[in-house]
């Protein structure tokens, strides 16, 4: 070879360390005591506690919510309690699968399933009822009936939910005989359902 090729062919891949040096990681240059490269793997998946798809995650949507409509931000809090309904309902809809695919199998399995599938389904309840009042508050009824009546459906009018949305039902005008009456005698409470909420995307005015 040539002195002149080879001293350019030199400076060439001088020049080309110098730029691998400047711009790849030093952690990919770092040797370890064995002599392999020292590269630092880093996993994109979050631990599963800073998941929204969860029991917690869908607290931490709904407390989220409550300090945005204390900031009047009523866009912002329908969203998360939008996002935080359509989670639980999922979860819920998930762990009474469970519940039902083991039983007779494992039935402690099956008992625990089914214990987080009426958590979930009493959290969307609530986030549902959050969000009618929302709708409530920014002069929306049409969008917020139905949630009422939705609520109702799911937790039984004789549940302290349920009776909270019928009140609002009947503060609004759409119903108009008051519920419990003085004497009436109520049936037995059911628990909430896992059935699927009907879904709506619609957002409060600003």
């Amino acid at each position: 070879m040539p002195l002149n090729t080879f001293a350019h062919w030199s400076r060439s891949s001088l020049l080309l360390g110098v730029l691998l040096l400047g711009v790849l990681p030093r952690s990919v240059f770092a040797q370890n005591q064995s002599g392999s490269p020292n590269v630092q793997i880093v996993n994109p998946t979050p631990p599963p506690s800073s998941s929204i798809y969860t029991l917690e995650g869908g607290k931490r949507l709904m407390d989220e919510a409550a300090a945005a409509v204390n900031s009047q931000n009523y866009v912002l809090a329908a969203r998360k309690l939008l996002e935080a309904r359509t989670v639980m309902n999922q979860l819920s809809n998930f762990y009474q699968s469970l519940n039902s695919s083991f039983l007779g199998i494992d039935n402690t399995a099956a008992d625990s399933n089914r214990r987080r599938a009426l958590e979930a389904a009493q959290l969307r309840d609530q986030a549902t009822f959050q969000l009618a009042l929302v709708y409530r508050a920014n002069n929306q009824p049409e969008l917020a009936v139905p949630l009422f009546v939705e609520i109702i459906r799911s937790q039984n009018p004789t549940r302290e939910l349920g009776q909270k949305a019928y009140q609002q039902l009947l503060e609004l005008g759409f119903v108009d005989v008051p519920f419990p009456r003085t004497g009436a005698t109520p049936s037995a409470t059911p628990e909430p359902t896992s059935a699927p909420a009907s879904s709506t995307n619609s957002q409060p005015r600003q």
